[in-house]
């Protein structure tokens, strides 16, 4: 894990989209690389410090500007050491938790990122999960080419998702790492456990699904049943959602609906999901779960305790409440 003062920063010098990326360029390189304060910036472009402030802040956002950090803070370490001995796991990396939800899954997408960036390596097959901290672990890996490495979908994408779908994953990842991608080409959901089966014997889809079972490294996070993609997106049914909960699930992790101790719920929808199963998760050498934040404890504390990850990526508050609880 890496805590502490930015050292390095990188911008785009790619071709300026509009005006408004240009001026993000502008702003960031004059604050991270010339060293000018955001009144000093403000002054240069004619404009004032909120404005200053609001386009650095999108230009962390975008992936334009990517941090690192060198350094690590002590509680943060004991952390990691308490979840690896409680949990059994292979690693943790605890970053410190974020003022709002938004910069706490900021904050552990830069902690997945640093964490990913030092596994990959040539000739690996990396399986993608998705969702938002997936995105923020993307939008802080360094873009850099490691050699022939591959990008495989853990899970079929959705119809419509205004936000970000199992295909942006892999995409970027694949921009990001000069990689070749492979996508899961069905729907998480089906209608029917037959259909599902007949599914995975599509020649394309069953290419997909044996790659993604055979990966050398998975990453992929949770959710739970308020705000997951999944749920969100892939059900559209609040009675389903109350038909989950009756069945005692807690959230899901690759569109597979668990309950508190991480075992898959006796579900007709789990019967109609395509990705890989959750025992095809347990397989895989190295599985990192990247998950944070209050809503997600619970989830998290499941997978946990169903022994999938191998590596746990994760805020201080949670961390410490994984820690701290009987």
């Amino acid at each position: 894990m890496n805590n502490s003062a930015p050292s390095a920063v990188t911008a785009s010098a790619e071709p300026l989209a509009d005006t408004e990326e240009e001026l993000q360029a502008r702003v960031a390189w004059h604050y991270y690389v010339g060293n000018l304060t955001q009144q000093e910036i403000a002054q240069r472009i004619g404009s004032n410090r909120v404005r200053v402030n609001r386009l650095l802040a999108a230009s962390r956002e975008s992936g334009m500007v990517q941090i690192t950090i060198n350094s690590r803070i002590a509680p943060c370490v004991a952390l990691e050491e308490a979840l690896t001995k409680r949990f059994g796991l292979e690693a943790a990396v605890v970053v410190p938790a974020g003022a709002n939800t938004e910069a706490n899954m900021a904050a552990i997408g830069i902690g997945g990122a640093n964490y990913l960036a030092r596994q990959i390596e040539a000739g690996q097959t990396i399986g993608l999960g998705w969702g938002r901290t997936i995105r923020a672990v993307l939008r802080a890996l360094p873009q850099r080419a490691y050699g022939p490495v591959s990008a495989v979908s853990l899970q079929g994408g959705l119809s419509h998702c205004p936000s970000i779908n199992t295909f942006d994953i892999v995409s970027d990842f694949a921009n990001l790492c000069q990689a070749d991608g492979f996508l899961f080409a069905a729907p998480i959901y089906v209608s029917s456990q037959k259909v599902r089966d007949m599914v995975l014997q599509e020649d394309a889809v069953r290419e997909t699904y044996d790659r993604a079972r055979q990966s050398d490294l998975a990453l992929l996070t949770c959710g739970d049943l308020t705000e997951s993609l999944v749920v969100t997106y892939g059900i559209n049914d609040p009675e389903q959602v109350r038909t989950l909960e009756k069945a005692g699930a807690v959230g899901d992790m690759l569109g597979h609906f668990m309950d508190a101790d991480g075992e898959a719920i006796d579900h007709p929808l789990n019967r109609r999901t395509v990705a890989i199963t959750l025992d095809d998760l347990r397989k895989i050498k190295r599985v990192v779960l990247v998950s944070g934040g209050a809503k997600k404890f619970v989830v998290t504390r499941a997978a946990l305790r169903g022994r999938y990850p191998s590596v746990l990526v994760t805020d201080e508050e949670t961390a410490r409440r994984l820690c701290d609880e009987p």
